[in-house]
């Protein structure tokens, strides 16, 4: 008999794009330092955008404001009993606090450019992360009126 998988976990990501380099966090995940796009689950209560505000907040020390949905995806990672479902938000910096703690886990925020991150693959916490700069990269915007929050 077989264990039926859990639910999808619902993340919130924001990637933010300043004079031709993006917004990153380094952070430790199972012990080994990896990139990510600013991102964290979606908390009940909250909009999508507000999600994705507060989680870029507390991990990078960032305000920024979403502009638009740049995708949905869907990543399965080998040996999680889940999927992760990530909606991928094109955000505007407006501000830093850098005196701001950041979330347990986070080493530091850094810019880097679309080369900087594509050389180094073994660095990125998923696939979704080298995914959703490309896609931000092509020009791919849906507008955010297309979340309805009910």
């Amino acid at each position: 008999m077989s264990t039926a998988p859990e639910p999808p976990h619902l993340v919130l990501a924001c990637v933010v794009e300043r004079e031709g380099r993006y917004l990153l966090i380094e952070e430790s995940a199972g012990g080994v330092l990896v990139l990510n796009q600013p991102a964290g689950h979606w908390e009940y209560g909250e909009s999508f955008t507000e999600g994705a505000r507060r989680e870029t907040l507390e991990e990078s020390g960032w305000h920024v404001e979403p502009t638009h949905l740049i995708g949905v995806y869907e990543y399965q990672p080998d040996g999680l009993p889940y999927t992760f479902v990530r909606l991928a938000f094109a955000a505007d910096a407006i501000r830093h606090d850098p005196d701001r703690p950041l979330d347990e886990g986070i080493v530091r925020a850094l810019w880097m450019s679309r080369d900087e991150i594509a050389a180094c693959p073994e660095r990125h916490r998923s696939p979704m992360v080298l995914r959703c700069i490309d896609d931000h990269w092509a020009g791919q915007r849906v507008p955010l009126s297309v979340i309805r929050h009910l």
